[in-house]
């Protein structure tokens, strides 16, 4: 199956199960968030006329040649509203402060000198309308500034603040349960005995699915038995939206994943056309109570939860969540699942023996502005994800020759889109 026909699967389904419950938060704790409302202004912003600049409010007219010298008649720092303006004065003025009525154009200070006692020389010709920014010049009252659906940005923040808006109405946080399987895993910490491996998975999606905004519940290191791999399964479904799943997924004889699954609800198993990533898992699992009484989930009247396995290489493992999971993610917190768009950048190698599936190659921008290959493209290698920008998508067969230009998916893309 082909990675896009398998997100539209994917993303069918998620938007079938977006999440509606919404809670009030205050705007300082919105970061990362999503809307559940529109975000229409008060008032406009700014409310008043006032300056940009340092210098002397005025009346153009009253300036009709460089070095004409006008007496100062009132002084006017930010937050400070002044008197009408007399004509043939001038005012001290600081920026951000209200331009008072009758003038119409500021002076910076730099283009200004003292003339004697409570008098300015102006030493340039201003034009009306100059170095003032104008009552709602920014967001006029009445106007949509944020969207439902949108995610809260620091600068979005800044924007609902800027409107009035203390608290800000966002959708709840998908909730996800995270497991790993494989007798051979270990936390760092302990001893590492023969055979067994250090369980980063653990960390990198617990570490996605946090940065992405949801609530994340890690269920730690599932053993290979399939009665340990269904309790697993039962238990994070009872209380989340979606369970995240890495190893386990192929159907090998230690693989408990797919029986399991298939007694505890649905699932279809893919092989992806993809490189990194080929097994790839998805279904759901039917709710029931959790350990603790009736799970939070099933008591707002959802069925099952999602379900998602993911490989246990670890860079597969990276690579599916960013390009399955996080868009997974989205689709259930209302957010539009566009695909993230890729940039056309120049590519500074060679990739002369492409695989028959589509690939996705770690890369790093270079000081010539072009793209790095990281020289071991291997799955187990997760040097070269903490090491990469992003990502290079390349159809399947597509030979690379230095200086033709690639789609290459940043980071920042492919984790806040």
């Amino acid at each position: 199956m082909s990675l896009d026909e398998a997100l539209e699967r994917l993303l069918s389904t998620a938007t079938g199960q977006r999440i509606t419950d919404t809670e009030t938060v205050s705007t300082f704790e919105a970061l990362g968030r999503v809307l559940a409302e529109d975000v229409a202004s008060t008032l406009d912003v700014p409310p008043a006329d006032n300056t940009s600049m340092d210098g002397y409010a005025l009346r153009a007219a009253d300036v009709p040649a460089a070095g004409t010298v006008l007496p100062v008649s009132q002084r006017i720092p930010a937050g400070v509203v002044g008197q009408p303006l007399q004509a043939g004065t001038a005012a001290r003025i600081f920026t951000g402060a209200q331009v008072p009525p009758g003038a119409d154009a500021v002076v910076m200070q730099e283009q200004t000198a003292a003339a004697g006692e409570g008098q300015v020389r102006i030493d340039t010709v201003p034009t009306s309308g100059q170095w003032i920014r104008r009552r709602g010049e920014d967001i006029a009252t009445g106007a949509t500034v944020l969207r439902h659906g949108d995610r809260l940005t620091a600068q979005a923040m800044g924007l609902a603040a800027s409107v009035g808006r203390a608290t800000l109405r966002v959708c709840r946080r998908p909730r996800v349960a995270v497991f790993s399987t494989g007798d051979e895993l270990l936390m760092p910490g302990q001893p590492l005995r023969p055979g067994a491996i250090y369980n980063s998975n653990r960390y990198t999606l617990r570490g996605l699915l946090e940065g992405a905004g949801a609530a994340v519940t890690d269920l730690g290191i599932v053993p290979d038995r399939l009665d340990a791999t269904r309790a697993a399964l039962r238990e994070a479904a009872a209380d989340n939206d979606l369970i995240v799943t890495s190893g386990g997924v192929s159907v090998g004889e230690e693989d408990h994943l797919r029986p399991a699954m298939l007694a505890e609800g649905r699932l279809d198993l893919w092989q992806i056309a993809m490189k990194p990533g080929k097994p790839l898992a998805f279904g759901a699992v039917r709710r029931g109570p959790s350990a603790s009484g009736q799970g939070a989930a099933a008591a707002e009247g959802r069925a099952e939860a999602l379900f998602i396995g993911l490989p246990g290489n670890p860079v597969s493992s990276w690579v599916t969540c960013l390009l399955a999971v996080m868009p997974v993610l989205r689709a259930l917190q209302g957010m539009p699942a566009a695909a993230p768009r890729a940039i056309a950048v120049r590519a500074d190698f060679d990739w002369p023996r492409p695989d028959r599936r589509r690939e996705f190659l770690r890369v790093r921008f270079n000081e010539q502005g072009g793209l790095d290959l990281f020289a071991n493209q291997s799955s187990g290698v997760l040097t070269s994800a903490a090491w990469a920008d992003g990502l290079v998508d390349n159809p399947s067969g597509q030979v690379i020759a230095r200086g033709d230009t690639v789609r290459f998916l940043p980071l920042s893309a492919l984790l806040h889109a």
